[in-house]
């Protein structure tokens, strides 16, 4: 009887451990689905950009994840439509199965050569884009979007 009980409790502490461990998970991550870790293995996403004649353009990136941040590389066009997106850094976007509405690309010039070496290290194609210009490398951050307000 005595075993029968000590089992019934470190089952139920380690049943409890879980589940603080996936809320602690939960709260440090406000944005259901956002884990650069999990798109290691996805070989582009794409970002919405919002131009001010031409409207939505969506560009298909490359990306690295390095220290569990995701990082695109932009080439001249791609960066273009950043600097003239009227929603500012903010753009949207799609990668595997998940479409992420409030993403900020926040330049992340110290991780040029970083984000260049995991791009070379992931694809083959590397050896001929990497002498293209590439005038920003950038930190993709997804943010909460608002939830709507109740009506009244």
């Amino acid at each position: 009887m005595k075993i029968k009980t000590s089992i019934n409790v470190v089952v139920a502490s380690a049943v409890f451990w879980m589940a603080l461990m996936g809320a602690a998970c939960a709260a440090n991550n406000p944005v259901p689905g956002w884990d650069p870790n999990a798109f290691r293995d996805q070989s582009t996403l794409q970002i919405m950009t919002i131009g001010p004649e031409e409207g939505e353009h969506w560009s298909r990136l490359w990306l690295a994840v390095i220290d569990g941040q995701l990082y695109v590389r932009l080439g001249d066009r791609a960066y273009g439509r950043i600097q003239k997106n009227t929603a500012g850094l903010y753009v949207k976007v799609k990668i595997g199965d998940n479409e992420f509405d409030k993403v900020r690309a926040e330049a992340a010039p110290e991780m040029a050569d970083k984000v260049a070496a995991a791009m070379a290290d992931k694809y083959w194609m590397d050896i001929l884009v990497r002498h293209e210009s590439h005038p920003m490398t950038a930190r993709l951050v997804a943010e909460p979007t608002p939830s709507p307000a109740p009506a009244k």
